[in-house]
């Protein structure tokens, strides 16, 4: 079905008139709405929004392969992030490594769309790990299907920036913290398995942890291995700001405390 054809189907009808409004104006290009809006989704954001949990769909933050965040807007005028997972494009094979071996989720799905409710389900569950755990990340608050709506990091202008598009003014302070959050996700029995400057907000020069789909707990076969490649890739980003830190003395630390707190 074409871009167009999404647009003129008789489906779109049952959305109230304001949320076809706010579709208009998030829809970027046609492609991307037959992407990211499908049938659905367009059901689902309707839903969301009769049910007073936003107000509006402001602008899009970012695309990815996988999902596409946006800004929105609640009836009380506070600001979230809405990450509506791509059913159409998402691969099985980037995501399943990441699912199998995780008690927390049922297995035998029938289609695409459950495994990618699934993700969905996992990175909220992840995000509630990541806050018991201490650790800075958007707050989780609704998820219903392949939508999830969580905190929005930023200020009203504009969305924080990745790690990777800042110049760090205390690189040593952002590298000890960040190093921090993993000891603390282990402690919890979590790893993010996918940890880098990609996935980390600075705001007022505090680092914020994203992107939780893949984070696996210690239980998953792979989660040590995962572990040691998100210690790799913060200490060898940070060599550029001269912090030469020895990757094997942190996750031999890291696990010294974990058995010392069994």
């Amino acid at each position: 079905m074409s871009s167009d054809e999404f647009l003129n189907d008789k489906w779109l009808k049952k959305l109230d008139r304001q949320s076809q409004m706010i579709l208009d104006r998030v829809v970027f290009n046609r492609k991307t709405f037959g992407e990211v809006f499908d049938k659905q989704t367009l059901l689902l954001l309707g839903k969301l929004i009769s049910d007073g949990l936003i107000d509006q769909i402001d602008f899009p933050i970012s695309t990815g392969k996988e999902a596409n965040i946006f800004r929105g807007t609640t009836p009380e005028k506070t600001l979230v992030a809405i990450k509506i997972y791509r059913t159409a494009t998402m691969t099985f094979k980037h995501i399943a490594s990441y699912i199998e071996g995780d008690p927390r989720f049922s297995y035998g799905y029938k289609n695409r769309r459950d495994v990618i409710e699934e993700w969905a389900k996992k990175e909220y569950k992840n995000l509630e790990l990541f806050h018991d755990a201490k650790v800075r990340a958007p707050t989780p608050i609704k998820c219903v299907r392949n939508v999830l709506v969580m905190s929005y990091i930023g200020d009203a202008a504009k969305p924080a920036p990745l790690l990777k598009d800042v110049v760090l003014h205390n690189p040593q302070k952002i590298f000890d913290e960040i190093i921090l959050f993993i000891e603390r996700m282990y402690k919890k029995k979590i790893v993010h398995a996918d940890l880098s400057p990609f996935n980390i907000l600075l705001f007022r020069q505090k680092p914020y942890i994203i992107d939780a789909g893949q984070a696996v707990l210690l239980d998953h076969p792979s989660s040590q291995e995962f572990l040691k490649r998100d210690v790799h890739n913060i200490v060898s980003y940070f060599k550029k700001y001269n912090i030469k830190e020895n990757e094997r003395k942190i996750l031999k630390k890291l696990m010294k405390k974990k058995r010392d707190e069994s």
